[in-house]
């Protein structure tokens, strides 16, 4: 027996044996080769194979380079491995290895459920998506809320005022407002999980159809099990993952849509196998073992191969329906179920929204250590001054009033602790009473007003895209204020700023370009619904028709219809076969029905071809329906795809050709082939990929040095198209490289035996199959190339001029060539003329150092002073307030995108725009030229990155988010683009051609990338100054009320006591106070949407942080100072030499306040509705209200301040403080934002002034008026 029928021989749980290259078989009489269908054929020897069904047979065989046997393979020593020899009977005494299979595989067991549990550990098909359980819901709530720091703050300061010596006020009312805010967000969490409670229950009692005693029955899908075999009917949901075993289209083809997984809308095409698609489990014993890869999250792969008694039957991603996909155009489909409930791989993806934090809630984190640290200065006061009055008052402790120390009636003292024992419980107290100086209420302030903006973002209908039906979504609700202050916006092209709605533009055949597409050849037809033939050419009498047609250049149309037999037209057949056959499309026949309903069935052997009606091709990508429509046109009609074979009009006559081998494409190999039997019995590798990964693989000159003509030709065609493709590029199309061989019987059967073997291997199938690949593709010849138009969407231009306007930055990251992202870029006016492009191609990291270097120094590019990375936390936002809007930077001039030439004599600046490639990018993101990249790249306006990885996307936007500190925003459609996206601070995704991979990743999905305007510009902007202003409110308004109960303390011997009720102290930021700042942080706008597109340089302001910053918060806290000494002497003055008690004149000081703090936030309301006037005026009243309730109340724990506000208000004194209180304090504030206003207004309040006085002309001209014009309005 020839070295070349040897085999790896691997026992299957059903006795069979699967060959594996390089290993001997002891015997040919354990193997044949099917003559007629190409496949192995392992034929078991014992019965006993059946008992080592997890058992496996492995011969590892080294190979002797250069020896060969007579047939060409390898000659192979064969050497065993293994744990422990065993002899096979049937083996006649030879030996062979037997070891335990790694659990790394499932077997399932077709219908037989009991036996598949039983062997293995596998889940029910019961879900749940809710987080908790009635018994998990109190500690782990309590868990997840205690993750924020402050709560743990908050929760220490309850605990301290449970000890009695430290009980400043009641223990009741120190834990109200720490139990207000759990128990709030608990009901929030409780309601949300019920909701998913609910859901779940419908989930799990929903019914299918399981096989069971021979018949269909009924079953609630928490019942169903793996391996029971179901019967799904059109438009169900798929209970669990199942591979398909049969179906209603005599092809085994069913058709999906994964909207419930993926949100992918198109139609998704799987494929029931030919062994099992003709079989019925009510007609026939259903059986056979299943092994398939464990559970794992990859929806799109798939790894398995099915034994039902014969050769091992391969299985991929196209036989398996996942779990919540529907059955569209298809009677039924029945299938075996593998993953049920938890392992299914719909709830291994289902996970929450992305947690991230925002800019400004890790600034407020840093504004409230600042807090706490004045706190413990204020109570380290207060401790501090209780040592030193008990030191000075030593000795007459027990004579003093409200003080005496000992307790003359029981002999002992009253909890005195000594000197530094008073001092640090005074110290504690402190802590107690000042605890708000932290606000506990901002928290749900916050969560209150972002959900608010959420929502009126969802609900603006200018960001709502009609032609996908879909609105604006909101993912992730705490980085809204982000969208204010992005400063680089990464985009994807394809998708995102294209439509990705192919339509094929040119052909490149045969050293030739067509590309003049004039005429149309589609016309689907009339009134009863037929395909009408065009009247420019003549496509036969056939009666099925595409449905979607692509316009044909008339050249290559004759020369394909016309009779000649030339060397060019049988390259042009070859060309138009490839683009045909060559892709995963299914043609589907739609057709009037009797009631004047279309019908749509696939395309198969058994549907006819005398039916009339037109063909609609199914496809996952758009680029192979564009290339099967544009054969179409020309004459080369895909009518059926099935198992083995597609049928293709070729100019009026249907061809059957057998398809042979698939090589689906992939990001490595980055093209796709197959190899196809014609009708003349020649077998044909037709191959169709990216310009680099075919033409590395194309038939060269040295290759043919037999035939120079030949040579002359091949190198001319190959320069020509390349030719072809540099000029498709600069035009913006997207190219592929079209190619092809005709393959001899034995290379032929060398990669059948190794595709057999990789198709059906369980570990790195796909690198076996990548592996076999590389057997039949190479020396390939060279066809032609495509030319696929991707067309701009609307608002591009328009959208990239308003954000560079803005100051943001737009980078583009596509795997596209560099002349067509180039090409992109001029369309949409991210590049222009004017700018001076920089383009770096190197293949070596010292190459890549050098070239960035050399643009350094050409260009006068300045390092930055720092080259330490910044971190978000350490990012400080200077407040740069001058109308020219000069951003403070490191660099000399440069940062702004211009340079001066240092050659000389030249003094004009140009803009610079960096072009670079993926392959640079390998060395460019390298930490020892990361740094170099990084200069050069921020010192250009436009920054273009093509053929490029999904990580490298990642790669890049990391890079400029941690050298710069600055937001970044990413924005795609596809599933390339997941990395980028959640590498940004801010991910948008957008519902395209591609699905909604990226859109699940993102934080918001909209429509359209002309929405990112307003959503950045209008929402950004006011979400941005919203919160800034909200922070810095809630700051000052607790530091207000901290301040004057802090100079009480100064006259009270530094004792924490205080004359504020207690429950005063609570409801102050709960309910005196918190209601207006929720409502103007929701409804405020210091401009409207007009202004803000008329001046989109007015979004800086975000980016430079100037509502909030270290400045800001600091004169906050200094006005904050005067305010509270205001509000503490002016009522203390007035009733110094009165007799009014300790609580009535901390009615004053508590209602002094809340007016006070409501009045300053009145002063600062930009846009007054009715819902701010009745918050803000409403409080008032309400204080009033529940002070009065508070001073009624006969229970022991209010008797102490009992009427004292009834007595107080009648004093005219009372009215007259706080009177007098408002204007002393608000004063200088007011002062000072007149002179600001007046003599140094922001670009802010000038358009503000402008809109108030109409003196702003809202409509845009074609090329917008700059900043500067703001600073020509007249003054107020």
């Amino acid at each position: 027996m020839s070295t070349s029928e040897r085999f790896l021989l691997d026992p299957s749980p059903g006795g069979l044996l699967t060959p594996t290259p390089g290993v001997a078989l002891p015997s040919s009489e354990f193997s044949r080769i099917s003559a007629d269908s190409g496949r192995i054929v392992v034929v078991p020897t014992s019965p006993n194979h059946e008992q080592n069904l997890k058992k496996s047979v492995r011969y590892d065989v080294p190979s002797f380079k250069g020896q060969k046997t007579e047939s060409g393979a390898p000659l192979h020593k064969p050497r065993e491995v293994g744990q422990k020899d065993v002899l096979s009977g049937s083996l006649a005494g030879s030996r062979r290895v037997v070891k335990e299979e790694p659990k790394d595989a499932r077997f399932i067991y077709v219908n037989d459920p009991d036996r598949t549990c039983l062997e293995d550990s596998v889940a029910g098909n019961k879900v749940r998506t809710s987080k908790y359980t009635f018994v998990s819901f109190f500690p782990r709530n309590l868990f997840e809320q205690f993750q924020r720091v402050a709560y743990i703050y908050f929760l220490i300061i309850v605990a301290l005022n449970q000890i009695p010596a430290l009980a400043v006020f009641g223990r009741t009312a120190s834990i109200f407002p720490l139990a207000f805010v759990l128990i709030a967000t608990a009901l929030k969490d409780a309601y949300e999980d019920w909701g998913r409670h609910k859901s779940d229950s419908v989930e799990n009692n929903r019914t299918s159809m399981v096989f069971d005693a021979g018949f269909y029955k009924p079953k609630k899908w928490k019942h169903i099990r793996a391996g029971d075999v179901v019967k799904v009917h059109a438009n169900e949901i798929v209970a669990a993952d199942i591979v398909l075993l049969a179906t209603s289209e005599p092809s085994g083809i069913a058709y999906v849509e994964t909207m419930n997984l993926d949100g992918e809308s198109n139609l998704k095409t799987r494929h029931a196998k030919q062994e099992t698609a003709r079989k019925r489990p009510e007609e026939e014993a259903v059986g056979g073992t299943l092994i398939c890869e464990l559970p794992n999250r990859n929806i799109y792969e798939f790894q398995a191969y099915l034994d039902i008694g014969g050769p091992h039957i391969p299985l991929g991603p196209n036989n398996i329906i996942l779990r919540g996909c529907e059955l569209k155009n298809t009677s039924w489909a029945v299938g075996v179920v593998v993953y049920a409930g938890k392992d299914t791989k719909a709830m291994l993806n289902n996970s929450g929204a992305q947690s991230k934090r925002s800019r400004l809630e890790q600034q407020m984190n840093r504004e409230t250590m600042w807090l706490v640290l004045i706190l413990l200065v204020l109570c380290s006061v207060g401790g501090i001054g209780m040592g030193v009055w008990i030191h000075e008052h030593h000795d007459h402790l027990n004579s003093l009033p409200f003080y005496r120390k000992k307790d003359y009636y029981e002999d002992e003292d009253y909890r005195y602790y000594g000197m530094l024992g008073e001092a640090l419980v005074a110290f504690l107290s402190c802590i107690i009473v000042f605890q708000v100086m932290v606000p506990i209420a901002l928290y749900i302030s916050l969560e209150l007003v972002r959900l608010w903006q959420s929502h009126f973002m969802t609900r603006d209908m200018e960001m709502y895209h009609a032609g996908s039906n879909s609105r604006f979504q909101c993912r992730a609700l705490n980085i809204n204020e982000d969208l204010g202050q992005v400063k680089y916006v990464f985009s994807d092209k394809t998708g995102t700023l294209t439509e990705n709605k192919m339509e094929f533009h040119s052909a490149s055949v045969f050293g030739r370009d067509y590309d003049n597409a004039q005429v149309t050849i589609s016309a689907v037809g009339n009134e009863d619904g037929m395909i009408a033939p065009d009247d420019s050419a003549v496509l036969g009498e056939q009666k099925w028709k595409p449905k979607v047609g692509s316009k044909v250049d008339p050249k290559l149309f004759r020369l394909l219809q016309g009779p000649a037999d030339t060397e060019e037209k049988r390259a042009a057949h070859e060309y138009m076969l490839v683009l045909a056959a060559c892709n995963t499309v299914v043609p589907t026949r739609v057709q009037l029905t009797a009631n004047g309903q279309l019908e749509m069935k696939a395309a198969s052997n058994d549907s006819g071809l005398g039916l009339s009606g037109f063909i609609e091709y199914q496809g996952e990508s758009p680029d192979e329906q564009a290339l099967v429509a544009a054969a179409a046109s020309y004459g080369y009609v895909l009518l059926e795809r099935n198992f083995d074979n597609i049928l293709i009009n070729v100019i009026g006559i249907p061809h059957r050709y057998q398809i042979l081998g698939v090589h689906e494409f992939d990001s490595v190999r980055k093209r796709m082939s197959v190899i196809i039997q014609c009708p003349d019995g020649r077998i044909k590798l037709l191959v169709k990929g990216a310009d680099n990964a075919v033409m590395d693989i194309v038939r060269r000159r040295d290759e043919d040095e037999n035939a120079a003509s030949e040579v002359r030709i091949k190198a001319s065609l190959v320069d020509t198209t390349n030719r072809h493709l540099e000029n498709y590029s600069r035009h913006g199309l997207r190219t592929l490289v079209i190619a092809s061989r005709e393959l001899d019987a034995k290379l032929y059967e060398n990669w059948r035996y190794k595709y057999v073997i990789a198709s059906t291997s369980l570990h790195d199938r796909v690198g076996l199959l990548r592996e076999t690949s590389q057997m039949v593709e190479t020396s390939l010849n060279l066809l032609g190339a495509t030319a696929i138009e991707d067309r701009l969407q609307d608002g591009v231009p328009d959208t990239i001029a308003l954000l560079r306007e803005a100051g943001i930055k737009v980078w583009v990251l596509t795997g596209d060539k560099q002349e067509t992202a180039i090409s992109i870029g001029y369309s949409c006016k991210l590049l222009t003329h004017s700018m001076h492009k920089l383009i770096v191609r190197e293949s070596t990291k010292e190459g890549t150092l050098e070239t960035l270097v050399s643009l350094k120094t050409k260009y006068v590019i300045s390092s930055p002073s720092g080259t330490t990375p910044v971190s978000n936390e350490e990012l400080e936002l200077e407040n740069v307030e001058d109308n020219a809007r000069a951003s403070s930077d490191s660099y000399d001039g440069s940062l702004n995108g211009s340079f001066s030439s240092s050659d000389g004599g030249n003094d004009s600046v140009k803009q610079l725009a960096l072009i670079i490639d993926g392959n640079t990018l390998v060395h460019a993101l390298h930490k020892d030229v990361e740094q170099e990249l990084f200069e050069v790249a921020r010192a250009c306006n436009v920054v273009i990155c093509c053929r490029v990885a999904p990580l490298q996307k990642a790669a890049v936007v990391n890079l400029m988010k941690r050298k710069t500190g600055e937001l970044t925003l990413a924005i795609g459609d596809g599933a390339n683009d997941v990395s980028m996206i959640q590498m940004a601070d801010v991910g948008v995704g957008l519902s395209g051609q591609e699905g909604r991979q990226a859109v699940m990743a993102s934080d918001y999905a909209m429509g359209q990338f002309r929405f990112l305007k307003r959503l950045l510009l209008v929402h950004g902007h006011w979400n941005y100054q919203r919160l800034s202003y909200m922070l810095l409110y809630n700051f000052y308004r607790n530091a207000v009320f901290v301040l004057m109960l802090f100079w009480y303390i100064l006259y009270t011997a530094f004792s924490p006591s205080n004359a504020i009720t207690d429950w005063s102290l609570v409801f102050y930021s709960l309910i005196y106070t918190s209601v207006p700042t929720i409502v103007v942080g929701t409804l405020d706008k210091n401009l409207s949407h007009r202004t803000l597109f008329k001046f989109p340089a007015l979004y800086g302001a975000g980016q430079r942080g100037e509502a909030y910053n270290q400045r800001l918060f600091w004169l906050t806290m200094l006005d904050t100072v005067w305010q509270s000494l205001v509000l503490f002497y002016v009522p203390y003055i007035s009733y110094r030499q009165s007799d009014a008690d300790l609580y009535g004149l901390g009615s004053i000081w508590t209602l002094g306040v809340v007016i006070l703090v409501n009045i300053h936030l009145a002063m600062d309301v930009q846009r007054w509705n009715w819902l701010a006037h009745a918050s803000i005026w409403g409080s008032i009243v309400a204080t009033f209200v529940v002070m009065l309730i508070l001073d009624s109340l006969l229970i022991e724990g209010f008797l102490p301040q009992y009427g004292t506000m009834k007595h107080i208000m009648g004093e005219a004194a009372f009215w007259f403080d706080l009177l007098l209180i408002i204007p002393i304090a608000l004063l200088p504030r007011f002062c000072v934002t007149v002179v600001k206003q007046r003599f140094f207004p922001s670009d802010i309040q000038i358009a503000r002034e402008g809109e108030i006085m109409g003196t702003l002309s809202l409509s845009r001209s074609d090329k917008p008026p700059s900043v500067m014009e703001l600073s020509r309005l007249p003054p107020a």
